[in-house]
């Protein structure tokens, strides 16, 4: 017998892509195999800190020929595609935002901004060298009354991001946008940015070559540790889950 019943209540998988994802094609490919055989089960979304042009480049040069995830957030959190459009419902909330204002204002400061490439609407991108100087810039936002987060990393990237951006929201947003309830969601990843999407998720998996600036910080209730690296972690995390019945095989 089939029908509407047989089909099961979908997952969102949300997986981070440098260092999760590649590392190795072979694995990569068993892995999107056997997402493609759940394919109704398990809705896939890439989640990148990385502008959509060079995720898409990545997308081009190192995945399969057949790959074509659900959904892509990139731009920390500030952008989500759905079936290669842009999700309105997302992009819509960050219009009134003033990041030109921004740019022009950290440039006054005697601050450089990234590229072009790498600012978005809801993001504003600058190298600010110390912690000292970005104190500074966010004090001058915070004069001007301008509401805004903040993440600074590397030695002088700081990226300035309306409130209601980031990597976790976006994923909120993409699951209630897809009906699934955050306890159906899993999120994948190697490193710190990607603790707020642990966090935020029901499941996560964390894969073998994770940094120790996850591991010691990831929520232990509900992360899978794999032993396996890269896309051959994500998919032993699944099958650890139930949800594929075997790694591939």
């Amino acid at each position: 017998m089939t029908g509407q019943s047989d089909i099961p209540e979908p997952w969102l998988l949300v997986c981070d892509i440098d260092d999760t994802l590649t590392g190795s094609r072979e694995d990569l490919q068993r892995l999107w195999d056997v997402l493609k055989a759940h394919r109704r089960g398990i809705r896939l979304a890439l989640n990148s800190s990385r502008p959509a042009k060079s995720v898409d480049e990545t997308l081009v040069d190192y995945f399969p020929d057949d790959f074509a995830p659900a959904a892509v957030i990139t731009g920390l959190g500030t952008e989500i595609r759905l079936n290669g459009q842009w999700l309105k419902s997302w992009q819509d909330r960050f219009l009134d935002w003033p990041d030109k204002d921004i740019r022009n204002l950290v440039t006054e400061l005697g601050y450089r901004p990234h590229a072009d490439l790498f600012q978005t609407g809801g993001k504003a991108s600058f190298a600010v060298p110390g912690k000292a100087q970005v104190d500074r810039v966010l004090e001058r936002l915070e004069m001007e009354g301008i509401p805004f987060r903040y993440i600074y990393s590397g030695a002088s990237d700081l990226d300035i991001l309306a409130p209601g951006a980031g990597k976790d929201a976006a994923m909120r947003h993409l699951a209630d946008h897809l009906d699934i309830p955050l306890e159906r969601t899993i999120a994948a990843g190697d490193s710190g940015n990607d603790l707020a999407l642990f966090e935020a998720a029901g499941r996560a998996i964390a894969v073998g070559n994770a940094r120790a600036e996850l591991l010691r910080t990831m929520p232990g209730n509900k992360t899978y540790r794999a032993t396996a690296c890269h896309a051959a972690g994500v998919l032993e995390g699944l099958t650890a889950f139930g949800l594929v019945e075997t790694a591939g095989t």
